[in-house]
C-alpha cells in the first residue's frame, strides 16, 4: 500500500472508531427511562432515578468533550506528521536504535499523561466529588500519580525494553518469543498483582474474627473450597462506591472485599457476593479467561510481525525512514477495528460467566441476597438501569441490572 493510501486509511479507522463510540454512547444516554420496576421499588424513587439520569448526562458530555480533544490531536498528528517529526528529531542525537525507540514512547507517554491529567482531575474532584463518590484527596490523586509513574517505568519500562530489543534483534521472529514473556507475566500478575501491586495503592488487612468470617467460612467449606485468605481493602480511601473481587490461583487465591461493601450490605448478602466470586473460580472462568487474553495477545503480535517493519507505514506517519516506533503506533491505529470486535466477543462471554457465577451463588447459598447485593450496589452507584441494547452488546462486561434480577428472581 503507497504511503498516501495508508495515511488516509490511518485517518479513516480514527475517524471511524470515534464516531462508533460516540454514537453509542449517545444512544446510550438518550435511551428513555423505564418506570421503576415493582422488585427495586423498596430501593427507588423518582429523585434517585433523576439523580441517576443526571450522572449518565454529566459523564457523556465530559466523555464527549474529552473523547473529542483526544481525537483532534490524534487526528493532527496524523495528517501534520508531527509523530514522524517526534521520530526525526530524535535522529539528532545520535542514539542506539533501541534507545531512541525507549525514549520516544517516554515522551509520547509523558505527553499524553500530563495532557490527560486535568480531564482525570476533574472527573475525580467534580463530577465525581458532585454525586457524592469522591473520597479522595489532592495528596491522594497525585500519590496516586507517582506511583503509577514508577511503576510504569519499572514495570513498563522493562517489557518494553525486551519487546523492542527483539524486534531490534530477532526480526519478524520476535512475536513468538515475546508472546511467551508477555503469558509468562500475565501468569504471574494473576499470582501476585494482590501480594505486589494492590499494597502500593491500597492497604490490605485480614478480615476479623466475627459473624461474617464464620459465615463464609461455613459457606467455602460447604462448597469444598479452601479459603484462608480473605482480606478487607481501604477502597474508600478513594471513593464511596463497593466492589469485591477474586485473585489468583490455587494456594495464592485471595478474596478482596472493599471497606465500602462490608458498610453498605448484611453479612447474608456479603457471602451471596462471595458465593458469585467462588463461583467464578468453580466454574473455571479464570484460567479460561487468562488463555483467551493469552491467545487474544498472540494474535496482536503476530499480525504487528506483519507490517513492523514496513517502511511505508513510518513514511505515512512522517517519518525520514523505517522506524519500528512508527510503525507500532500505526498498528495500534490500524488494530483498532479488530480489537474492538475481540472486545464484542471477550464481553459476551464475560457476560455469558457473569450469569454463571450468579446461577452457581443461588444453587449454593441464595438468590435473595445476592439479588439485595445487586439492587443496593446499583442504586449506590446511579447505574443505568435501562441501558441501550446496542451500547450493552459492545461495551458491557457484565449483564444489566434487571436481566440479572430476572434469572436470579425467578
Amino acid at each position: 500500500m503507497s504511503v498516501e493510501s495508508l495515511k488516509y486509511l490511518l485517518v479513516g479507522v480514527l475517524v471511524f472508531g470515534f464516531l462508533i463510540r460516540k454514537t453509542l454512547n449517545y444512544l446510550n444516554v438518550k435511551n428513555p427511562s423505564s418506570k421503576i420496576p415493582k422488585t427495586l421499588s423498596e430501593y427507588l424513587s423518582d429523585e434517585k432515578v433523576q439523580e441517576s439520569r443526571a450522572y449518565q448526562v454529566e459523564n457523556f458530555r465530559f466523555g464527549l468533550v474529552a473523547g473529542t480533544f483526544s481525537f483532534v490531536l490524534t487526528l493532527l498528528f496524523i495528517s501534520m506528521g508531527w509523530f514522524g517529526a517526534i521520530d526525526n528529531w530524535l535522529e539528532g542525537f545520535d542514539l542506539a536504535p533501541l534507545a531512541q525507540s525507549l525514549v520516544f514512547f517516554a515522551l509520547i507517554f509523558v505527553g499524553s499523561d500530563v495532557l490527560s491529567l486535568p480531564f482525570d482531575y476533574y472527573s475525580t474532584f467534580v463530577i465525581e466529588e458532585k454525586f457524592g463518590f469522591n473520597k479522595s484527596t489532592v495528596s491522594v490523586f497525585f500519590g496516586d500519580k507517582i506511583k503509577g509513574y514508577l511503576l510504569s517505568i519499572i514495570v513498563g519500562g522493562g517489557l518494553l525494553l525486551v519487546f523492542l530489543w527483539l524486534i531490534h534483534q530477532m526480526g519478524k521472529d520476535f512475536w513468538w518469543i515475546f508472546w511467551i514473556v508477555a503469558s509468562c507475566f500475565m501468569v504471574l500478575i494473576n499470582l501476585f498483582y494482590t501480594a505486589w501491586i494492590l499494597p502500593i495503592f491500597n492497604k490490605l488487612t485480614p478480615l476479623e474474627n466475627g459473624e461474617l468470617k464464620e459465615k463464609i467460612l461455613h459457606y467455602a467449606k460447604s462448597v469444598d473450597f479452601s479459603l484462608d485468605n480473605i482480606f478487607v481493602m481501604d477502597g474508600s480511601k478513594r471513593s464511596s462506591k463497593a466492589n469485591a473481587f477474586f485473585s489468583g490461583l490455587g494456594k495464592r487465591k485471595k478474596v478482596v472485599l472493599y471497606d465500602t461493601l462490608l458498610e453498605q450490605h448484611p453479612p447474608d448478602e456479603l457471602v451471596a457476593v462471595l458465593a458469585h466470586e467462588i463461583g467464578h473460580y468453580k466454574k473455571r472462568h479464570i484460567p479460561i479467561s487468562m488463555l483467551l487474553s493469552v491467545l487474544q495477545v498472540g494474535l496482536l503480535l503476530y499480525l504487528l510481525a506483519q507490517v513492523i517493519f514496513s517502511e511505508n507505514m513510518s513514511l505515512a506517519l512522517g517519518g525520514n525512514s523505517w522506524s519500528a516506533e512508527l510503525n507500532i503506533i500505526g498498528f495500534t491505529m490500524l488494530f483498532t477495528p479488530i480489537s474492538m470486535i475481540l472486545g464484542v466477543g471477550m464481553n459476551w462471554f464475560s457476560r455469558k460467566n457473569e450469569f454463571e457465577a450468579d446461577a452457581f451463588a443461588k444453587e449454593t447459598f441464595a438468590g435473595k441476597p445476592l439479588a439485595e447485593a445487586l439492587k443496593t450496589l446499583s442504586v449506590k452507584t446511579l447505574s443505568n438501569l435501562n441501558p441501550h441494547p446496542w451500547y450493552v452488546f459492545v461495551n458491557y462486561s457484565h449483564p444489566p441490572l434487571m436481566e440479572r434480577l430476572e434469572k436470579l428472581e425467578n
